[in-house]
C-alpha cells in the first residue's frame, strides 16, 4: 500500500520548510516503526503552501503477535489449589481462561502469567491516529492560532490531501468550531494554476503537482534555481555568487521558480561591493553576479510568477533595488562626512545591557582588557598604540547610518569609515576583524589588532553576563557565549598567542565586582566554562580520546584546569602529543608505572607540583637498594622535565619516564622490592614523597590518574 498525507497551508516561513520536511522524516519514521509497520520508502517533500509525506510499500495491517502479560502472584491466585477471585478478575479482564495461566518463579516469588495473541490492526486505523500527532508535534519559531480553535501552526492550515492508495483516507483536524476533513483535492500554483486538481491515487503525487506548476521536491527546486541563475549569469559573461544559505531560502520562497535578470545603474558599483551584496542578497534574496571586472551591475533573482512576464517582474525588481541602493548611497555620503572617531559620543546612547551600561562603557572595558593582553604578549610601542585605536573605534560604525539600516555591515563599514578618516590600515582592517570568527567555519583574525581586540570584546561580554547570572543552560545560549568562548581559544590556537587566559579572567573578573559591589566574583563559573568548550573543541575537532582530553583540561582538579587555562597553546599540544604517543605506542612503555605510582602517591601529603627531591627525600632512610635507584634517577629526571616543559619538547620527558620505568618496577615488585607503607613512618613518608615526585613530573605532561587503558 502507499499513502500519501498533504498538508496545504498559507505561505510558511522559508526556515520552517526544512525544519518542518526533518522534523516529518523523524517523527514519521520512528511512530511506524514503534506501530511495527515497515515500509519501503519515506519521502518528505515541502514548498511554501504545503508539506506532504509520501510512504512506498505499507502492510495493510500490523503483523499479530504474542504479549507476555504477568498477573497477580500465584499465592494471590489460588487458595488452596483453587482459583480466587483475583484470578478470575484477572482472566476476565484480559479475555482468557484460567487454564491457560502459566506459574512462572521471579525475583519477587511466583507469579502468574499468560500468552495473550494480539491481532495486529489495520494500516488504515493506525494512521488515522497517527497524522493528527504528527501536525500537532511539529515545532517552530512564532507559531500562531487562527479561526476559533486552539490549533497552532506556523500559518493557517487551509486544506488537507489523505490516500491510501487511490482511496480518500477519512480524517479529520479539528480547530475550534472547524474541521477539515481529508480529501484528494489539492490546490495548484497561486498564478499558473488557482484551481484545485484532483490527486488520482498516492503514486501520483508528484507528477500531479509537476502538471499544476508545482515542484514539491525541494531538491529538484534547489537543483533547477542553481542550475538557472549559473546559466544566466553565463550568458550575461559573468559568474553567479551562490551561498548555501541564500539558496536554501530561495528554494523554500517559491513553487515554481524562475531565474530572471535585472540590472541597476553603473553609478552605485562606487558603493563598497559589501554594501551592494548586503542590499541585493539579505535584503532582496537575489543573487550577486561577479565579472573578470569584479561586481557587476547585474543580479539574478528567482521569480515565483509567471515566467511569460518576465519582463515586467525584471522592471519591479530593477525599481526595489534602485532605491535601496539610492539610500545605501545617501547613508554611506553622510557616514563619510565625518570622522569615525566623531561617532564614539553617539556609543553613549546605545545600551549593551541593562546592568553593564551602554556601548561606550563597553569600549572602555574593551580597550582596558586590550591593554593587559598588549601587556602579556609583550607588544612593541606601535603595537599597542595600533591595538589602542582599534579598541577604541571598534563600535563607533553602530551608530552611523548604514549600519543602522544594515546591521549585517557592522564591522565592513568601520573598516571603510576608518580608512577614509585616516587610520592606519593594520587599525582599519582590525575594527573589521574582531568580529571573526562569525560562526562555525569562519576564519580568524590575521592581524594582531584584530586578535586581541576580538579576544577583549568576547571576554569582556562573557565576564559581565556571567557576572549577572546568566548562564547558558541546555541550548539556550542568547547572548552566543559558547561561540564567544570557542572564538577566543580557536583564535589563540591559530595565532599562537602566548597569552595567560585565567589571569585576564582574574583581573576583568576583579574589575566587574568593582563596579557591582553586590555581584559575586563570575571567575569560578567562567573557568569550568572554559573547560567545557576546550574538552569539546579537543575532542570534537581535533578527534582526540576524551580521556586523554580530560588528562590535560583536568578532571575535578582546580589546580590542573587552571593550568590549562594559562597556557591554551601548551594545553593543546600537550593534548596531541598524548594522542600521538597512543597511537605509536610510547604511552603503553610507561602508562603502568606513572599510574600505579600516582595511585599510591594518593595516601601521601606530598602537594602534585614539587620535582626536587632535595628536604622530601632522605636517602639516610632507605632500606633497599632499589629506593636509591629511584631516587638517582628522579634527581637525573629534574633538569629533563624542566627542560622539556620550557621548551615543550614532552617526548624528552616521556624518554625520561620510560629510562625510569624498570627502576619503578624492582622498586615494587623485584628482588629488592619494598613496602611502600612500611610501619615506619617516616620510612613511609620517604617512599610515598618518591611515588608523589614521579607522578609530579608525569603531571606535567598530563594527569596519568584520567587516562584509560587501551
Amino acid at each position: 500500500m502507499d499513502f500519501l498525507l498533504e498538508i496545504g497551508t498559507e505561505e510558511l516561513p522559508a526556515d520552517f520548510v526544512d525544519s518542518a520536511i526533518e522534523q516529518l522524516r523523524e517523527k514519521v519514521s520512528k511512530s511506524l516503526e514503534a506501530e511495527s509497520l515497515t515500509s519501503a520508502s519515506i519521502e518528505i517533500y515541502g514548498t511554501p503552501r504545503r508539506l506532504a509525506v509520501s510512504i512506498a510499500g505499507l502492510p495493510g495491517q500490523q503483523a499479530d503477535r504474542t504479549e507476555e502479560i504477568k498477573g497477580p502472584p500465584a499465592s494471590t491466585a489460588y487458595k488452596d489449589g483453587k482459583p480466587t477471585p483475583a484470578a478470575e478478575g484477572f482472566a476476565r479482564k484480559q479475555g482468557v481462561s484460567i487454564d491457560s495461566f502459566v506459574l512462572r518463579d521471579t525475583d519477587k516469588g511466583q507469579f502468574v502469567f499468560i500468552e495473550k495473541k494480539i491481532p495486529g490492526r489495520a494500516t488504515q486505523e493506525i494512521l488515522q491516529e497517527l497524522i493528527p500527532r504528527w501536525i500537532g508535534k511539529l515545532e517552530g519559531r512564532r507559531f500562531m492560532r487562527w479561526g476559533d480553535g486552539d490549533l497552532r501552526f506556523p500559518r493557517p492550515i487551509r486544506w488537507l490531501v489523505s490516500l491510501l492508495d487511490a482511496d480518500v483516507l477519512p480524517i479529520e483536524l479539528i480547530n475550534g468550531s472547524t474541521a477539515l476533513q481529508g480529501d484528494r483535492l489539492t490546490r495548484g500554483h497561486r498564478i499558473l494554476h488557482p484551481e484545485s486538481a484532483a490527486i488520482p491515487d498516492a503514486k501520483a503525487y508528484l507528477s500531479t503537482l509537476r502538471s499544476i506548476y508545482v515542484e514539491a521536491d525541494p531538491g529538484q527546486r534547489r537543483q533547477s534555481i542553481e542550475s538557472q541563475v549559473n546559466a544566466l549569469a553565463g550568458e550575461i559573461g559573468g559568474k553567479a555568487e551562490i551561498s548555501e544559505d541564500l539558496l536554501a531560502e530561495v528554494t523554500n520562497l517559491v513553487e515554481y521558480p524562475t531565474a530572471i535578470v535585472g540590472k541597476f545603474d553603473d553609478e552605485f558599483l562606487e558603493l563598497p561591493p559589501e554594501v551592494i551584496i548586503t542590499v541585493m542578497v539579505t535584503h532582496q534574496r537575489y543573487f550577486a553576479v561577479k565579472t573578470s571586472e569584479g561586481l557587476s551591475a547585474s543580479f539574478i533573482a528567482i521569480s515565483n510568477g509567471d515566467p511569460a512576464k518576465k519582463a515586467i517582474i525584471s522592471a519591479g525588481n530593477e525599481r526595489v533595488i534602485r532605491a535601496r541602493l539610492a539610500d545605501a548611497r545617501f547613508f554611506y555620503q553622510a557616514d563619510r562626512d565625518e570622522p569615525l572617531e566623531s561617532f564614539l559620543p553617539q556609543l553613549e546612547t546605545v545600551t549593551f545591557q541593562e546592568e553593564l551600561g551602554t556601548m561606550r562603557d563597553k569600549v572602555d572595558r574593551i580597550m582596558e582588557i586590550a591593554g593587559s593582553i598588549a601587556d602579556q604578549l609583550r607588544l612593541d610601542e606601535k603595537q599597542r598604540s595600533d591595538v589602542e585605536s582599534t579598541a577604541m573605534l571598534c563600535k563607533a560604525d553602530l551608530v552611523t547610518q548604514m549600519v543602522y539600516e544594515f546591521p549585517e555591515l557592522q564591522g565592513v563599514m568601520g573598516e571603510k569609515y576608518a580608512l577614509a578618516s585616516g587610520e592606519p590600515e593594520i587599525v582599519a582592517r582590525g575594527i573589521f576583524e574582531h568580529y571573526l570568527p562569525r560562526g562555525a567555519g569562519d576564519v580568524y583574525p590575521s592581524t594582531i589588532t584584530g586578535r586581541v581586540v576580538g579576544i577583549a570584546d568576547r571576554l569582556d561580554t562573557l565576564v559581565g553576563i556571567f557576572g549577572l547570572g546568566m548562564i547558558p543552560t541546555g541550548s539556550s545560549d542568547p547572548f552566543a557565549l559558547r561561540r564567544a568562548a570557542n572564538a577566543i581559544i580557536g583564535i589563540t590556537w591559530d595565532a599562537g598567542l602566548a597569552i595567560d587566559l585565567a589571569a585576564l579572567i582574574d583581573q576583568t573578573a576583579t574589575d566587574f565586582v568593582t563596579a557591582h559591589p553586590d555581584k559575586e566574583s563570575p571567575a569560578p563559573a567562567i573557568y569550568s566554562f572554559f573547560q567545557q568548550r576546550l574538552e569539546t573543541l579537543l575532542a570534537d575537532e581535533l578527534s582526540i580520546d576524551r580521556d586523554l582530553v580530560k588528562a590535560v583540561v583536568g578532571e575535578n582538579d582546580p589546580e590542573y584546569a587552571r593550568r590549562a587555562l594559562q597556557d591554551l597553546l601548551d594545553t593543546r599540544d600537550r593534548a596531541l602529543f598524548l594522542s600521538a604517543i597512543r597511537e605509536d605506542g610510547r604511552l603503553e612503555t610507561i602508562y603502568e608505572t606513572v599510574n600505579r605510582s600516582t595511585r599510591l602517591a594518593e595516601k601521601g601529603d606530598l602537594d602534585t607540583i614539587t620535582l626536587d627531591p632535595t628536604g622530601l627525600v632522605e636517602p639516610g632512610l632507605f632500606e633497599k637498594s632499589s629506593e636509591g635507584a629511584f631516587y638517582n634517577e628522579i634527581v637525573f629526571l629534574v633538569p629533563e622535565t624542566r627542560a622539556a616543559r620550557a621548551e615543550r619538547d614532552y617526548q624528552r620527558l616521556v624518554s625520561g619516564l620510560a629510562k625510569i620505568a624498570p627502576v619503578v618496577a624492582e622498586f615494587f615488585d623485584g628482588e629488592n622490592s619494598v613496602l611502600v607503607m612500611a610501619e615506619d613512618a617516616d620510612i613511609r613518608r620517604n617512599r610515598l614523597n618518591l611515588l608523589g615526585l614521579l607522578r609530579n613530573h608525569a603531571r606535567v605532561l598530563a594527569d596519568f590518574g584520567a587516562i584509560v587503558k587501551g
